[in-house]
């Protein structure tokens, strides 16, 4: 409050310059696209399981796909929004193990964490029946795994589904 206003334009111009995600905050504040920047994070998330290049491997690097979760979130978006970014990365990984088979365990004990928030998050918000067909394409999709996965993506979704049990 004591600072004068060209002190303040200043110190947002060198913040601008100087930090990506100030940057990209500040751009996003001034022009919010919440479907936009929905559909750049989704990009991410998606090239780790699925890359678009021809013979490129999966890198289904999880920290990769946290972070993506992690930057959209800090621009504040929309309650909706950040469900579907969250349920996006819980998505491709179920389906990624429905494509390829069998994963290793801290694969799987990754993916029911991430599930688990997921529906929490969507829940607290009100969200259930707007993405329950997501959720229960991530439950099929884990039915044929190994590891208890299957078993415990059920019961995560039961708990919030109990009806469909």
């Amino acid at each position: 409050m004591s600072m004068p206003k060209e002190e303040i334009i200043g110190m947002v111009l060198k913040m601008y310059d100087a930090r990506k995600e100030a940057k990209e905050y500040l751009e996003f504040y001034a022009n919010p696209d919440e479907d936009g920047k929905l559909e750049e994070y989704k990009k991410i998330i998606t090239e780790e399981f699925y890359p678009s290049r021809r013979r490129q491997e999966p890198k289904t690097r999880f920290s990769v796909c946290r972070k993506a979760v992690s930057d959209y979130k800090r621009l504040k978006p929309s309650a909706d929004k950040l469900a579907d970014l969250m349920l996006c990365y819980v998505e491709n990984a179920c389906q990624f193990t429905y494509d390829y088979g069998d994963m290793w365990e801290q694969y799987y004990t990754s993916v029911e964490n991430n599930f688990d928030k997921t529906m929490a998050f969507i829940a607290k918000n009100n969200l259930l029946e707007h993405f329950k067909p997501r959720l229960k394409q991530c439950m099929k999709w884990s039915s044929p795994c190994g590891w208890g996965f299957a078993d415990t993506i059920s019961n995560i979704y039961y708990e919030y589904f109990p009806e469909d049990d």
